[in-house]
């Protein structure tokens, strides 16, 4: 990026750089080439950059977020980049690609900033519609000051900005008894059909060698369940410059995962763009300071993903299809255990780990829940530890993992949730773990699970539907026993 920030630094503390973080609405027409009516256009973006805005500058920033045309699109996947340089250059340049009719089309466009009309000129968006390098119509977007600029105003988030490939580096430290998982699940949005990449370092707890190993699974929608383990191979330590996970020919490295399994009846190449700020399922202190039995996060909450998977002949391609990235650090598999990721649309994202630990005392309790709902670009709770143990007056979050169908409940003050997850047996895959210490534990996991998501809001004495999502095949879902 061309616009770069300072932090300062004290000795012997790490400094923290921050991004930003806002919502935007504009409103307008468009006129297609050969028409003679306008249609109207409605955008909703959410706009992040890894570094703190600067008007002198020049700030390269990320955009996604919902496309609305009359009669004609309305792509909730939209994404792009903005370039945000009002004094330096004089404008706020936006680019932002969508799909409408099945066509995939650039809306390219920007505000020229006048210092004799700043507000004006800030305000007012001329823009050309593309296909393949063409152009195909013009139009105008303007952002209404009297409804949104109090909500433009109060998106505004600096948040603490790292690049999500940090988050794919190594944690362990060689101490024996240790797992630690780089994983993947996708949906393809044009066959319906499910992936799981699954990568892990097992460090035995008798002191012998680490070795790498996982599987790799795609969930078709007009057939069975197929997957492939590969390795396991020594554990050959992290590359330098190169985090993430190496095993033989297989990789996941930070915006590319590769590999092949069973003989290369299994073949995959897939590149990832991130399209979120980073989601703690478990508290963000646990994943820095390793005290809990094990931590849970996504690098970035939302990626897109393209590329190919090739099984028994058959070629899957992708083309901006949805998912997401996780890390997993700790001990082992938990006594039992579900979890949850939904992509629910529009920006908005649902993570949720329920577990019994295998450690004395902790393993006679109920399951702990670790949730994290990221609704338009905020998120519930405020503190994952809420779900998990309970605060005065906040109610708790309970789970039954059973299957096929298992659910979550809770509260906090003003809000509650009821998520219902169904898991069926011929979109389900069984596998066995085997931990450190060398027992065993069995998932049964579904990258094609439906789910039924119910969020309320206490108002005036009563419960209010806030929001509700249903999830058909799209659920990424799991349950784990021993």
């Amino acid at each position: 990026m061309s616009a770069a920030t300072t932090s300062r630094t004290h000795p012997g503390r790490r400094s923290i750089a921050r991004g930003t973080v806002f919502s935007e609405t504009m409103l307008g027409v468009l006129r297609l080439d050969g028409e003679h009516r306008d249609r109207r256009v409605r955008l909703d973006l959410t706009v992040s950059s890894d570094r703190v805005m600067r008007l002198r500058g020049t700030t390269e920033a990320r955009a996604a977020g919902r496309v609305r045309i009359t009669g004609w699109a309305d792509d909730p996947d939209a994404e792009g980049e903005l370039e945000i340089s009002p004094l330096a250059r004089r404008r706020i340049r936006y680019r932002l690609a969508f799909t409408a009719g099945g066509r995939r089309l650039t809306l390219d466009g920007w505000k020229s900033v006048s210092p004799r009309r700043p507000v004006a000129s800030m305000t007012v968006l001329p823009f050309t519609l593309h296909e393949n390098g063409a152009p195909i119509g013009t139009g105008t977007l303007r952002f209404p000051l009297r409804t949104q600029l109090l909500p433009f105003l109060a998106s505004f988030r600096f948040p603490r900005s790292r690049n999500p490939g940090a988050f794919l580096a190594s944690r362990w430290r060689g101490e024996p008894g240790r797992t630690e998982v780089w994983y993947t699940t996708v949906t393809d949005p044009d066959t319906g059909s499910g992936l799981w990449l699954h990568h892990e370092l097992t460090a035995p707890a008798d002191g012998s060698e680490p070795y790498a190993h996982g599987w790799a699974a795609v969930f078709p929608e007009d057939g069975p369940v197929r997957h492939a383990r590969f390795g396991p191979v020594p554990w050959s330590g992290a590359e330098p410059g190169k985090p993430g996970f190496s095993a033989g020919e297989v990789t996941s490295r930070p915006g590319r995962l590769s590999g092949s399994a069973d003989e290369g009846a299994l073949h995959w190449d897939i590149a990832e763009r991130p399209a979120g700020e980073p989601l703690f399922t478990f508290p963000r202190w646990s994943w820095n300071r390793p005290l809990l039995p094990a931590a849970h996060m996504l690098p970035a909450a939302r990626s897109r993903y393209d590329g190919t998977f090739t099984h028994d002949g058959r070629t899957l391609t992708l083309t901006g299809a949805p998912g997401a990235s996780a890390r997993i650090y700790g001990h082992g598999n938990a006594r039992r255990w579900a979890w949850l990721h939904a992509d629910l649309g529009d920006g908005d994202v649902l993570e949720v780990v329920a577990a019994v630990s295998t450690r004395p005392g902790l393993s006679r309790l109920p399951p702990m829940v670790f949730l994290r709902l990221r609704h338009h670009g905020r998120d519930w709770p405020r503190r994952p530890e809420r779900g998990a143990a309970g605060w005065a007056g906040a109610g708790r979050f309970r789970a039954d993992p059973a299957l096929p169908t298992w659910t979550v409940t809770g509260r906090t003050a003003l809000r509650r949730i009821r998520i219902e997850v169904t898991q069926p047996a011929d979109r389900t895959l069984a596998l066995d773990y085997t931990d450190p210490d060398g027992r065993h534990a069995t998932c049964r996991n579904s990258e094609r699970a439906d789910a039924h998501v119910l969020l309320e809001r206490w108002w005036f004495g009563g419960w209010r539907t806030e929001a509700e999502w249903t999830l058909d095949g799209t659920a990424h879902a799991e349950v784990g026993t021993r």
